[in-house]
């Protein structure tokens, strides 16, 4: 095995850090990644750098994740369903009464949760970009939005929106802001240590610097490129041709005025975006989705009951999603897994731009994450984690046909 990756796996998913080093190899940027099956650590891998210093990557490293800090955040919001605090049935407006303006009075939880709120334009509603540094701005702003169409009748990704309203609702609900929820009632009861939304001062010497390939934090990024060459002609055509793909929407969603100052801005480590700034660790967000697929238990620690993870993982619309212009099947706050070996209708999680992820298989009692800090692709990541799903499936049934209990012998060190 190449020297490239730290760590060990259990001989059934060895394939695990034959892909990853590969990856490191081409990336040059630094990664971890961390495997659970049957409750069981069996892949726990590290390597490359975590900076320009060539200062090497550890298992405790933080990267900053975009999208994948959504399946935290609707993970708190089941949390607080199972405790009788939260139904997905009801208007949102009963939890959070100022949200039932311009429209939005029977916008239910499992709306927002599926992503067909039609909220997803928040461009619109904020005039730039460092209204995201505010809460309470943040939340004021989306009570008074007006729905891009009839809440439940379509989906389309709430790319940023989303992190504020499931926020909101944890809030309005426990009494405690999201982050510290899930500090005190998610991970403190796991003992998940690298799960942060935003960043504590003292935790801070782990962040990994960020340096996604192809978006450069020069004075006019890729995304304002993007706006202004063909946002508003080539939007324009599309919508009257009727086209699903409309880049006057993507940008609405994805990018308000000076995005980029506020995500690669020092101030957002203080502020809490939930579905843009977690830092976290493959070790923590792999131990988060290990109780999923556990069907809500690990290590004798009880968050969710079967049931509330079989409802979690239920596919609650096919409909071709307005922003990603595919069938996302979104589950209550996750997206559908797929893999370089196909699609696995068992499982659940988020993936993020930049390459990290996360997901839970609960039918292989299964979990896997991948964080780092150099990547491209798409809103929702790229490639890696495909190939690194992929493999940790081949391992799991590996596992399964060769020896039940072949997660809970020797590890392989690598």
């Amino acid at each position: 095995m190449t020297s490239v990756v730290d760590g060990y796996t259990s001989p059934a998913f060895e394939a695990v850090a034959d892909v990853f080093a590969d990856q490191l190899t081409r990336t040059r940027g630094g990664a971890s990644v961390c495997v659970y099956h049957r409750g069981e650590i069996v892949a726990d891998l590290w390597g490359g750098v975590r900076d320009g210093e060539a200062t090497p990557w550890d298992p405790d490293t933080l990267a900053m994740c975009f999208s994948t800090t959504k399946g935290v955040a609707s993970t708190a919001v089941h949390v607080c369903a199972e405790r009788g605090l939260i139904d997905y049935d009801a208007r949102v407006a009963e939890y959070w009464p100022e949200f039932a303006q311009n429209g939005k009075q029977d916008v239910l939880v499992r709306h927002v949760l599926s992503h067909s709120a039609g909220l997803h334009g928040l461009r619109r509603i904020i005039p730039d970009a460092s209204v995201m540094l505010d809460w309470d701005a943040m939340v004021a702003a989306l009570a008074a939005a007006k729905p891009a169409y009839e809440p439940g009748t379509r989906a389309g990704y709430h790319a940023l929106t989303y992190g504020w309203l499931a926020g909101e609702l944890v809030r309005r609900v426990s009494g405690k802001p999201l982050e510290v929820f899930v500090a005190d009632d998610l991970c403190g009861p796991l003992g998940i240590d690298g799960v942060f939304l935003g960043c504590p001062p003292e935790e801070r010497h782990r962040i990994a610097q960020l340096r996604p390939v192809g978006l450069p934090a020069a004075a006019e990024p890729a995304m304002g490129r993007l706006g202004k060459k063909i946002g508003k002609p080539f939007g324009q055509l599309l919508s009257l041709l009727h086209s699903p793909v409309n880049p006057r929407r993507m940008i609405n969603a994805f990018a308000p005025r000076g995005v980029e100052d506020v995500l690669w801005g020092s101030e957002v480590l203080d502020a809490v975006i939930p579905a843009a700034n977690g830092f976290l660790s493959a070790r923590g967000l792999a131990r988060m989705y290990a109780m999923i697929a556990g069907g809500g238990e690990l290590d004798g620690v009880r968050l969710l009951s079967p049931e509330r993870v079989r409802e979690m993982g239920t596919a609650q619309n096919r409909r071709l999603d307005l922003l990603l212009v595919a069938p996302m099947c979104w589950r209550l706050g996750y997206h559908i897994i797929a893999t370089t070996r196909g699609i696995d209708h068992d499982a659940m999680g988020h993936f993020g731009f930049g390459g990290s992820g996360g997901w839970a298989d609960p039918e292989r009692d299964l979990a896997i994450a991948m964080v780092c800090n150099r990547g491209t692709g798409s809103p929702l990541g790229d490639l890696r984690l495909l190939r690194l799903g992929a493999a940790a499936l081949d391992g799991a049934r590996s596992a399964r046909s060769s020896d039940p209990d072949e997660t809970r012998r020797g590890s392989v060190a690598v």
